[in-house]
């Protein structure tokens, strides 16, 4: 008693009832009233609880449910990594390897050749003149390619579809026997092209 002379005492009015609850409180964990009452303060305070709040359950049970929705989001990580993950780092790699065979083979150079894109001017008949050569990636050209091979399928099918009408009273014309959709498709492609 001598250690807490020294400090100033205030008096509390509290019920009975959660008195005697109290000091049995205080006895159990032995310590004194000021002692217990300041160890239960820091706890709220520290670990930012409040005395309103529910914890439905002990503290273990609160405990392990966080463990367990911990481990859920382990296994839902540990799942995109299996599925997604492993899968593409899996699928660069095979790119690199192949790509490193592939430079050491000898035909490494016939294989991604460029092609080079030459543009003339037309002089005369007969004639022409080189205004530029341009290199073009493998890729690319087949691009072009494949482009042109649809551009002229088109072509042709608009061609087919252009019938030639006599007319009575003059010369004959062209009929285009094309719908509205198709028509407008060629429009669009060629205006993407």
């Amino acid at each position: 008693m001598g250690e807490f002379s020294k400090y100033g005492y205030s008096g509390i009015n509290f019920k009975k009832e959660t008195a005697v609850r109290f000091r049995a409180f205080s006895k159990e964990i032995s310590m004194s009233n000021t002692e217990a009452m300041e160890a239960m303060l820091d706890f709220f305070e520290i670990h930012q609880l409040s005395p309103m709040d529910s914890i439905d359950g002990s503290l273990s049970a609160l405990e392990i449910r966080i463990k367990r929705r911990i481990n859920n989001a382990i296994a839902i990580i540990k799942s995109i990594e299996q599925s997604q993950t492993l899968p593409t780092v899996a699928m660069l790699q095979s790119l690199f390897e192949q790509q490193l065979e592939h430079e050491k083979d000898n035909d490494y150079f016939d294989d991604d050749v460029e092609f080079v894109e030459k543009k003339f001017e037309d002089i005369q008949a007969g004639e022409e003149k080189l205004i530029e050569e341009t290199t073009v990636p493998k890729i690319r050209y087949e691009r072009l390619e494949e482009k042109m091979n649809s551009v002229k399928n088109d072509f042709n099918y608009v061609l087919d579809r252009v019938k030639v009408v006599k007319s009575g009273f003059g010369k004959k014309h062209l009929r285009l026997e094309l719908t509205e959709e198709e028509l407008e498709k060629y429009k669009r492609t060629l205006r993407n092209s």
